[in-house]
């Protein structure tokens, strides 16, 4: 208690393994809030980090880089709260679901101005109103993503495009034909056969056959493959 969330991710948890900027922090639990690094000197009791949008919780913490969407972590938390509430009072049976359905059209780019709008609304509603603590904490993914990263809800919305390359919706992948050696890995890890290309020559990606499951971007030692 009492020691800056920096301390804890960087010193003691050493940053970030894999060269990626990290993004972001979401502590307490599934009910939490998601903390942007600006946040990070914030010290880890339970009074500051309500006040910051999140929870001490659980205690937990999970530490997030660049290559994640918000909108999609929003959206990953309330499906568990969804499964979790016991239903027993109409803001939270009703609300996380209507939440999802909104976070849902956002994420696959449906989403509009006037939905996010809602959205913020019923977020505050429903941790007003719910009985419980499920319910009253259950808004916290999306309200504090809504106050610290609303641009990635705007980028989804206004510009249909998923700023960290997550939404499979909003992306599509390429291979960049100049970093393409033609090896040949990505062509035979694709399991649904929509690479093609000859040997040592640059592959292309058929994007009616691509599913955008990423696997032929974690098998490139190239990194000719792109997300766009």
């Amino acid at each position: 208690m009492g020691t800056p969330l920096r301390t804890i991710v960087f010193n003691i948890g050493g940053g970030a393994v894999n060269g990626h900027r990290i993004k972001a922090v979401q502590t307490g639990g599934p009910s939490g809030g998601c903390l942007p690094v600006d946040c990070f000197d914030l010290p880890v009791d339970f009074d500051t980090l309500a006040e910051a949008g999140s929870m001490v919780g659980s205690g937990g913490m999970v530490v997030m880089d660049e290559r994640t969407c918000m909108v999609d972590v929003a959206r990953y938390f309330l499906r568990f709260l969804q499964d979790e509430s016991c239903g027993k009072c109409v803001p939270c049976r009703l609300g996380i679901a209507r939440m999802l359905e909104i976070v849902t059209d956002i994420a696959e780019g449906r989403g509009t101005e006037e939905q996010l709008v809602l959205l913020e609304d019923l977020a505050e509603t429903v941790a007003e109103t719910s009985l419980c603590a499920l319910g009253k904490t259950a808004p916290n993914p999306v309200l504090s993503t809504l106050r610290y990263f609303r641009s990635e809800y705007d980028a989804h919305i206004n510009e249909r495009r998923c700023p960290a390359g997550v939404c499979r919706a909003l992306v599509r992948y390429e291979i960049d034909a100049e970093k393409c050696t033609g090896c040949g890995v990505c062509l035979w890890a694709c399991p649904h056969g929509a690479i093609t290309g000859e040997r040592k020559q640059p592959h292309a990606i058929d994007p009616a056959s691509c599913v955008k499951c990423g696997i032929c971007r974690d098998e490139c030692k190239f990194d000719a493959v792109m997300i766009v």
